[in-house]
């Protein structure tokens, strides 16, 4: 007998911490899924996923995140599993479609989680120290089910801060193999998505409110992982990167934004081998948009029945 795991039997839970958007975006979840439930202000990855869980009254729950913006067919899904599949660790990832570049994959994406796996997983602030793969994102010992189907739009460019952290956070994490530092040959034969997905972040974005921050954020993320001794791990660590953007960003005039991202270009040609010039102009980035094809993602597990 099969198992199927259908949308609309699970919580869902409206995830936030302190985007600029959250209540404009909750609201607009609350009026597509009015039996929604909020967590709020939970320091850190790991707990917040756990205050998720034991919030959540069904067995799964779905996160959706702050910045999205939820597509209504969403709760209609149904995957269905072949006969015997162990679906306990089974995390189903959705794509969601990025508002500054036009990416499209799992980040910000609506995930569907085991309640059971998420109490008893450590990650992020809570990892084993001698686990390195999760010290800045979730254990890769989940089986995670990438669907192609996009039902959210990522919403991260409200103000100048969302999107520099936004970018940020991804220069970051996209240079990194499985939370692990690579070396510039590791970096330039790793996943191939990601690292063209780097590339678009350093690029594309000047065709929308804020773009040129993420832009920006993004340059200087894959700067310091790569470039200097900086401990990465901190990309975990909100507060961390709230006190960088005060410190080193919230003043900058946005008339010089476009100065500071080409300061990066020279160094992460030279140092990273990166394949980066002036960010695109708004025009091109609108052009980028346009013709750029999304490469689909992992291809669907076998223990899946597909329709």
């Amino acid at each position: 007998m099969t198992q199927i795991i259908r949308v609309v039997d699970y919580d869902v839970i409206f995830l936030s911490y302190d985007e600029p958007n959250a209540e404009e975006n909750y609201t607009d979840l609350c009026s597509k899924i009015p039996w929604a439930k909020r967590v709020h202000g939970v320091e850190g990855s790991d707990a917040a996923h756990k205050a998720c869980a034991e919030l959540s009254e069904t067995d799964r729950f779905i996160t959706v995140d702050a910045d999205n913006i939820i597509d209504l067919n969403f709760i209609e899904q149904e995957i269905e599993f072949k006969d015997g599949t162990d679906t306990s660790k089974v995390v189903i990832s959705w794509c969601g479609k990025n508002k500054i570049n036009g990416l499209v994959y799992g980040n910000g994406g609506l995930k569907l989680w085991p309640k059971e796996y998420v109490r008893n997983m450590r990650t992020h602030e809570n990892a084993d120290p001698s686990n390195p793969n999760a010290q800045v994102d979730f254990c890769w010992d989940a089986h995670y089910i990438q669907m192609n189907t996009i039902f959210s739009d990522v919403m991260n460019n409200a103000t100048p801060h969302q999107a520099w952290r936004a970018g940020f956070r991804e220069g970051v994490k996209m240079a990194l193999d499985q939370g692990i530092k690579p070396t510039l040959k590791e970096l330039h034969s790793g996943y191939w998505h990601n690292l063209h997905r780097l590339w678009i972040w350093c690029m594309v974005g000047a065709d929308v409110q804020n773009g040129l921050w993420a832009v920006l954020g993004a340059r200087a993320g894959l700067y310091k992982t790569m470039c200097t001794d900086w401990n990465y791990h901190q990309v975990r660590d909100f507060q961390y990167l709230n006190d960088l953007w005060e410190n080193e960003y919230a003043s900058i005039d946005e008339s010089n934004l476009l100065n500071l991202c080409c300061e990066y270009t020279q160094e992460l040609k030279i140092k990273c081998r990166a394949p980066v010039a002036s960010p695109f102009d708004p025009e091109q980035s609108r052009f980028f948009k346009t013709v750029y094809q999304v490469p689909p993602r992992v291809k669907t597990q076998p223990f899946l029945i597909t329709k």
